[in-house]
């Protein structure tokens, strides 16, 4: 419901809105006719009572077909108003047949509130407005730039000269700054300060300036490490930006190198940001993907968890959807080695259980992380083996680093649903032989660790001492930044070709109707061989369940069967409870299509039940009127039309009972196929009528009407094959 109610300025609208335990979004649209420019800012103030949802911003043309759309993901509203600005860079094409391209003129704006975490709540909106900018043009000027002392020799203008073979260097230490006038308002997205080896400021702030007198504090630094600090400031711009530097890491003051003042969008995003670090790192210092690589990767989990982790080609292991990941490295002879270095190989276990493995090679040394999950549906936890082994002759003294840090496996390119890359860890905090992530997650050392560090991203995070094998000091960090890691440190001293074993848990979040406790895990010397025997006692289950396939093919075919096997592995993973999904990640919802088509392999391969307890769970979500939603998640049934879904929870039922003869189950479900064919019945229908005898639509006759039944529809609903194919099916099997 649209309204109006007390604003910032005036009256505000204020858009209430119920999503009924379902998926789905509130719109509140504006006719507007405006020419746009090349260069603009769309702004508004937003506040609201409503938990995390994704708030969009889209300009639509005269057609209503091509929207470009600004689409800010679990947007945390505030009960106090916030100013949000968007320029023509931070608006995108979204969809249309235009195909990309800038908009020269719209006929709407919409803001747009779509269900994230779901519920009911308001969100005011206020203060809209459209003006005209400038077009944008690189930065031309030469900065001032002014020091409040200076070294003999080593003055202000040095420090952004280009030339990191000359610095700026204070006279003395204690507060001092470094001024930099742009000469007119300049647009920046960060800074990548160089500072001088044993001069660099511990605690400093980055400061910006309209006027040059009144000053704010863009960032604080503190416990800097010096070498090279890198600055987000996304969306910055001011006419005036200063160093202000107040404790020293020696007696002699502050010398600094470079100052870098990066273009805007250098750090729009995290994702985009850490792009421009690692390509300032050796390569592997930094997951493949912020290389522009693909990383391929495999999940890991119990049939019908909630959760499970990720394990990629090099060794990272993620610890839940959207969660942080765990990243080994070896050092030995004072050389650090990196998935870059180690030529990764992969397998899995017995060639087909879902049971990952990627061995790294290093000379005479092997790294093989082994991945498994262990549990309940309610209760289960990621097991992770590092297996060093030593082919020499001589005993090598080898020191393990398990990395925990705030990445995905998943990469910045998969943003459906669930945006890959950074994942935020803002505490980190040894308890024991333990380490707790963000207050609510645990790394569980089995094997006892010779020590851990963390430290958060001002002070250089892990990366300024994995070169030297080296740990940071403290034992727990806070990092507002959400960029915190730590690493975990095993001296192993491995015989001659021997091998030594370290091991991780991470239990994943418990159900809360689960009241059983957990059995503690085993830690010490006992670890290795309590490790050794739940994997054995894993890989059997997995075995048993995918025993149900006999299929004897010729020794050079055999990877069909095993193909096969593990497929069948991964449906059972990828379930949530009883629901089937066809991913975990950017696909961890449930589709009809996909779970129709999904129980057809579970029923040709001896899984009824799972096909059973879908249909039962998803059949309830239809509508009165016969209606079968396409999808639905935690949030509920998706409002979205897709016209072969009605088919295809009939097809679903009768294929049910086609292999298991369940006349019992077949009568339960009988309403819901009825209703199903009702409906379909209706749409075809709105298709049967004189309009659709003419010669120009005859080709129309029968179908169900167009809908978005595919990705590629969004921009306008199509008739798809599928659509009327399973309109079909679902009749005869109705019938």
């Amino acid at each position: 419901r649209i309204g109006t109610d007390t604003g910032r300025h005036g009256s505000a609208m204020r858009l209430d809105f119920d999503f009924h335990g379902n998926a789905g979004y509130a719109i509140a649209r504006k006719a507007v006719d405006l020419t746009i420019p090349d260069n603009y800012e769309i702004s508004f103030s937003v506040r609201g009572d409503t938990p995390p949802q994704n708030l969009e911003l889209k300009l639509i043309d005269s057609t209503g077909d091509n929207v470009w759309w600004h689409n800010a993901t679990n947007f945390a509203f505030t009960k106090r108003w916030t100013a949000v600005r968007y320029k023509a860079r931070d608006i995108a094409f979204a969809w249309g047949p235009s195909g990309g391209g800038a908009p020269h003129r719209i006929a709407a704006i919409e803001i747009v509130v779509t269900a994230a975490h779901g519920g009911h709540g308001t969100v005011w909106v206020d203060d809209l407005s459209f003006r005209a900018l400038q077009p944008e043009r690189p930065y031309d000027l030469t900065p001032s730039i002014t020091a409040s002392s200076e070294a003999a020799g080593h003055d202000a203008r040095a420090a952004i000269d280009g030339d990191t073979a000359t610095w700026w260097q204070s006279a003395t230490g204690g507060a001092q700054t470094l001024t930099l006038d742009f000469l007119r308002d300049r647009e920046y997205g960060g800074l990548t300060i160089r500072w001088a080896p044993g001069a660099h400021a511990l605690d400093y702030d980055v400061d910006t300036s309209a006027d040059g007198v009144h000053w704010d504090i863009a960032h604080a630094v503190r416990g800097s490490d010096g070498g090279r600090d890198y600055i987000a400031l996304a969306g910055g711009e001011s006419r005036w930006l200063r160093i202000a530097m107040t404790r020293a890491v020696g007696s002699s003051g502050y010398a600094l190198r470079d100052v870098r003042v990066e273009p805007p969008g250098w750090a729009d995003s995290a994702n985009a940001f850490f792009r421009h670090v690692a390509a300032d790192a050796p390569r592997g210092t930094y997951p493949r993907y912020f290389s522009n690589e693909q990383s391929y990767w495999t999940v890991v989990g119990i049939s019908g968890g909630a959760h499970n982790g990720l394990l990629d080609e090099d060794g990272m292991l993620e610890s839940d959807k959207a969660g942080f990941s765990v990243e080994p490295f070896l050092f030995a002879d004072g050389h650090l080695t990196t998935w870059a270095d180690a030529s990764p190989t992969q397998s899995l276990a017995r060639g087909d259980l879902p049971i990952p493995s990627v061995r790294w090679s290093a000379g005479d040394l092997s790294l093989t992380i082994t991945a498994f999950a262990d549990g309940t549906a309610a209760s289960s936890a990621l097991i992770a083996r590092y297996r060093v082994r030593n082919s020499g002759a001589r005993t090598r003294h080898v020191r393990l680093l398990l990395a925990i840090r705030p990445f995905q496996v998943n990469p910045p390119w998969q943003f459906l649903n669930v945006l890959g890359g950074v994942a935020p860890i803002t505490d980190l905090a040894r308890r024991a032989d333990t380490v707790v992530v963000n207050g609510d997650r645990s790394v569980i050392s089995l094997s006892r660790p010779t020590a851990f560090g963390a430290a958060t991203f001002d002070e250089g995070g892990i990366e300024s001492g994995l070169g030297g094998g080296r740990v940071p000091p403290r034992a727990s960090v806070t990092d507002s930044s959400g960029w915190a890691s730590g690493v975990l440190a095993f001296d192993l001293a491995v015989a001659p070709r021997g091998a030594r074993d370290v091991a991780i848990e991470i239990p994943f979040p418990r159900d809360d109707r689960d009241t059983a406790s957990p059995a503690p895990p085993l830690r010490g010397l006992r670890a290795t061989a309590g490790v050794d025997r739940r994997l054995a006692a894993v890989a059997a289950r997995w075995a048993k369940t995918l025993g149900t396939i006999s299929l004897e093919l010729p020794p050079a075919a055999m990877d069909v069967v095993r193909t096969l096997r593990t497929t069948l592995a991964y449906i059972l993973i990828e379930r949530n409870g009883v629901r089937l999904q066809p991913g975990t990640r950017a696909y961890s919802r449930s589709w009809i299509r996909d779970g129709a088509l999904s129980s057809v392999a579970l029923l040709r391969t001896g899984h009824p039940a799972a096909v059973r307890e879908f249909a039962e769970w998803y059949a309830p979500f239809q509508s009165a009127d016969g209606r079968v939603p396409c999808c639905v998640d935690w949030r509920g049934a998706d409002p979205v039309p897709e016209n072969d879904s009605h088919g295809e929870l009939i097809f679903l039922i009768m294929e049910y009972y086609r292999y298991t003869h369940d006349r019992a189950f077949l009568a339960r479900m009988w309403p819901h196929i009825a209703r199903a064919a009702a409906y379909i019945d209706t749409l075809r229908a709105q298709r049967m009528t004189p309009r659709y005898q003419a010669a120009d639509r005859r080709a129309y006759y029968g179908l169900v009407p167009q809908s978005i039944s595919h990705e590629g529809y969004s921009a306008k609903p199509m008739h798809s094959y599928w659509d009327d194919f399973f309109a079909l099916r679902g009749l005869k099997d109705a019938a």
